[in-house]
């Protein structure tokens, strides 16, 4: 009964998230979704791909039950699921996301927690492993993903919040106050970091 309990609560998170993901993309230009928005290039819609491409893995091959989507070897992999190429469409990563919910979900029913996997590019002795482990990895890189997300989609747009019924209006001087706030409570913390430094010395 508790491994029921366990896996429905565990089932419901990582649902939950995955929404939030998908919401982050809501009512962009198919350039804001796929424009680098870091150093490194981490982009929202190559998010999207990206968590995809993981769940695909984790409860398709890791299971001996393999995704139906198209994935390279993941001895293959090349970083290009964190990003979205020219002739790739908003709709076509989308939809391989949904569809990989549906096969991944399968799996998280039909299979008990305790279930045994293997994940080939976990290192020994932690490889062979069950589903409820697996099962909170995953939920901990999803919900990593849609973080990131977060303060991606507040720098393109200003808008945050984890779903469409709770977001608020964006109130920019209420915004410039808080700002202003946290800058001057952090130049104070400077200022009496370098007065400690200089009465160190």
């Amino acid at each position: 009964m508790i491994d029921e309990f366990a896996k429905d609560n565990l089932h419901k998170r990582l649902r939950r998230d995955r929404e939030a993901l998908l919401w982050k993309l809501d009512g962009l230009s198919p350039y804001d979704a796929r424009r680098p928005l870091t150093a490194t290039g981490t982009n929202l819609l190559g998010l999207v791909k990206h968590v995809a491409t993981v769940e695909a893995r984790y409860f398709g091959e890791v299971f001996g039950r393999p995704s139906p989507e198209p994935l390279c070897r993941w001895q293959d992999s090349d970083g290009s699921d964190h990003w979205a190429a020219g002739d790739e469409t908003h709709d076509q990563i989308v939809g391989f996301y949904r569809r990989t919910w549906e096969h991944a979900d399968a799996t998280i029913d039909e299979l008990a927690l305790d279930a045994p996997g293997h994940v080939p590019w976990w290192p020994e002795p932690y490889a062979d492993t069950n589903l409820f482990a697996v099962l909170v990895h995953v939920i901990g890189e999803t919900n990593r993903h849609a973080g990131q997300s977060d303060i991606l989609r507040e720098g393109v747009d200003g808008r945050t919040g984890m779903r469409a019924e709770n977001e608020q209006p964006v109130d920019e001087e209420a915004r410039a106050a808080r700002f202003a706030t946290i800058e001057q409570a952090a130049g104070a913390a400077a200022s009496a970091g370098a007065r400690e430094g200089r009465s160190a010395r």
